[in-house]
């Protein structure tokens, strides 16, 4: 039977979904029909996700319910403390992440996953325990203690209050709640394909998402707005952007934080970044990692031009981190935290209409070759 091979499986649909749309030409995302442009500017990153797993903005008695559910549900038992404190402190945080998600199964079962009420349960663990897995993870490796979230905390404010044991600036929970939102889903991405696939195996949810944080952790995907802030401390000074980025080109090496599979224009997700990097530096003052950013972006439109490459979501959304003081490494687990509600949105959509994921290959090996006796190799 012939196949076309199309590396990487560009622009072949594995799946029909509800749960969001990108227009690649006109820059344009959507969560089930809503632009993010609007959900950052009158939403909630917990009404967000209520919007993609359950497919409707929820009424207030609703929002207020799944509000008050995901914070009951903040606290890590000690056991998942204690395996975290086994693991090696210079270990990456996605690695540490993995490993207690992917625990949190043996305390939670949800292999039935008939069970709807069972599966609500589940995924409001997840949303709401990713971020107490990441404060605390970035707390223990340094040997402090672990923070016991507040029920009376927002979302994003609870997690700085974890990190740091203090309140942060009302500016930035708004801007951080902000980030959650442009990251919290994106349709066919390496990660979501990945959660699908172990999920058409009517596999768990956590395992599900334990799958989906290993996909994200790679470069190429959730990686790269660490590689970005790396990069940009590498210029070190606005008067080298330009000759970086010459020199990157040049030398046919990528540049981080630019280009996308999808997008033929700059990237929603960037633009909204960017002027919330903007809005942030104007009440507490000016990154020099901004500065060269934005010469980089002029260099590379120089060169790029005609071009379909552009910054994409991860080019400003390290120096925002950056910024607030949050560690690079913190970076990609943070990521984790937001998609995780449109991990959990596909992977519910999947259930309706499970199918075993199963492609087929084009083999590009040999046909009845003999075997050789050891003796005669």
């Amino acid at each position: 039977m012939p196949h076309d091979f199309m590396p990487g499986l560009a622009g072949i649909p594995a799946a029909k979904s509800a749960v969001s749309d990108v227009d690649g030409e006109r820059g344009v995302l959507e969560y089930r029909g809503i632009r993010v442009e609007e959900l950052c500017k009158r939403s909630s990153y917990l009404e967000t996700t209520y919007l993609l797993l359950f497919g409707h903005l929820p009424t207030r008695s609703a929002l207020e319910r799944w509000e008050q559910d995901i914070a009951l549900h903040r606290r890590l038992k000690y056991s998942i403390i204690d395996l975290m404190k086994c693991l090696p402190e210079q270990g990456h945080p996605m690695d540490a992440l993995q490993a207690a998600v992917a625990a949190l199964g043996m305390f939670y079962p949800g292999r039935n996953v008939t069970d709807m009420e069972n599966n609500y349960w589940s995924a409001v663990r997840l949303i709401a325990k990713l971020p107490t897995i990441v404060a605390a993870w970035a707390r223990l490796r340094r040997g402090d203690d672990t923070i016991a979230p507040r029920d009376e905390l927002g979302f994003s404010e609870n997690f700085f209050y974890m990190l740091t044991e203090t309140t942060a600036h009302p500016l930035w929970v708004d801007i951080f709640d902000d980030c959650l939102i442009l990251h919290a889903e994106h349709t066919m991405n390496a990660s979501t394909f990945t959660g699908l696939v172990t999920a058409s195996t009517l596999a768990d949810p956590y395992t599900v998402v334990a799958s989906s944080i290993g996909a994200l952790k790679g470069p190429l995907h959730g990686g790269a707005n660490e590689e970005v802030v790396e990069m940009l401390k590498k210029i070190g000074t606005e008067d080298r952007a330009a000759s970086y980025v010459e020199e990157q080109l040049r030398n046919k090496r990528k540049l981080m934080g630019f280009g996308h599979r999808v997008y033929k224009v700059k990237d929603p997700r960037a633009t909204i970044l960017q002027g919330l990097c903007e809005t942030l530096f104007q009440t507490c003052g000016t990154s020099q990692l901004y500065d060269i950013a934005l010469r980089v972006e002029r260099r590379a439109g120089e060169l790029f031009k005609g071009k379909a490459v552009h910054p994409n979501v991860d080019f400003y959304s390290g120096i925002i981190y950056e910024k607030m003081g949050i560690d690079t490494d913190l970076f990609t687990p943070i990521f984790a935290m937001a998609r995780v509600s449109g991990w959990l949105a596909h992977w519910l959509e999947q259930l309706r209409e499970n199918k075993l994921f199963r492609p087929d290959q084009i083999y590009a090996g040999e046909h009845d070759r003999p075997y050789v006796p050891l003796d005669q190799r």
